[in-house]
């Protein structure tokens, strides 16, 4: 056997199990939902068929429209708060801890959160804000309310809260990347040339740190806008997402092709979203160089 056909059987069995996964998995089951998409809902059942009736229905039905907004803007201000409590811990890890291995000891207290179930971080800020959780027990104890806080539960606030805290890990990582690797000489050149340091981190950290925050702000939002669980557990009735309008549709309502076309255009979004923040750091790290 010649060296050639060695070579090439050898990567066709290293990269053939991948690529099966690839274009049979991934890309057959985004094929069978953007089919159904197009079907038509017999309820209980659907019918193969090719019709936009379930797009115009996305777009046209104001209840749907008032969804995606609210989740836009629920996702946009979770990203808000992940990142002005983010940043402010990753800047102080960075640049102001000296010990290395403090340093490692608090960078892998950022991956901690996400060795941990997604349902049970949600569930967390529950029994936190809960009438019974921590928050209303100390307050309570120190004779500040004379009986448990409903507001802190069941509403958009708590879902920003639960929504970031669960963001804030994709958002802190890439941030913590960029940082950690700017240059200490050019922080002190900066200095030297006499900007104080209020000047030298708006135009020497910040910009150089620019698509670390574009990457988190990418990652957050997309895990955001697409949460389901936590509408759920702290949300209340009147804070559904679109992530639960899909379960819904899946569910419930029995209605795939209507869950399969709501699925397509946040997939289409997501692809939109990810190619401009890819282009928009390449675009920062040119200009930065």
């Amino acid at each position: 056997m010649s060296r050639r056909l060695r070579t090439a059987l050898d990567f066709f069995a290293v990269f053939s199990l991948p690529a099966l996964w690839w274009g049979g998995i991934v890309l057959g089951s985004l094929g069978v939902m953007a089919s159904m998409s197009f079907w038509t809902q017999e309820f209980p059942t659907f019918r193969p068929d090719f019709q936009f009736g379930n797009y115009e229905e996305l777009l046209t039905n104001n209840q749907y429209v008032v969804v995606i907004a609210r989740s836009v803007r629920i996702a946009l201000m979770s990203c808000l708060f992940s990142f002005l409590i983010g940043f402010p811990l990753v800047y102080f890890i960075v640049f102001k801890v000296e010990s290395r291995a403090v340093k490692l000891l608090l960078y892998m207290g950022m991956l901690i959160p996400l060795w941990v179930s997604y349902v049970l971080r949600s569930y967390t800020w529950k029994t936190i804000l809960g009438t019974e959780g921590v928050l209303n027990s100390a307050l309570l104890w120190l004779g500040i309310v004379d009986e448990p806080v409903m507001f802190f539960l069941y509403n958009q606030y708590a879902m920003v809260i639960t929504i970031g805290y669960i963001c804030m890990p994709l958002m802190m990582l890439p941030i913590y990347s960029s940082l950690d690797k700017i240059p200490r000489s050019l922080i002190e050149a900066s200095r030297d040339l006499g900007a104080n340091s209020f000047h030298t981190f708006l135009n020497v950290t910040l910009r150089l740190a620019i698509p670390g925050i574009i990457a988190g702000w990418t990652l957050a939002f997309c895990l955001a806008v697409g949460d389901f669980v936590s509408p759920i557990l702290v949300g209340g009735p009147s804070a559904n997402m679109i992530a639960n309008v899909v379960l819904t549709q899946y569910g419930m309502a029995l209605n795939w092709p209507l869950g399969a076309a709501i699925t397509v255009v946040l997939l289409v979004i997501f692809v939109i979203l990810l190619s401009a923040s890819n282009q928009a750091e390449r675009v920062g790290k040119v200009n930065i160089e």
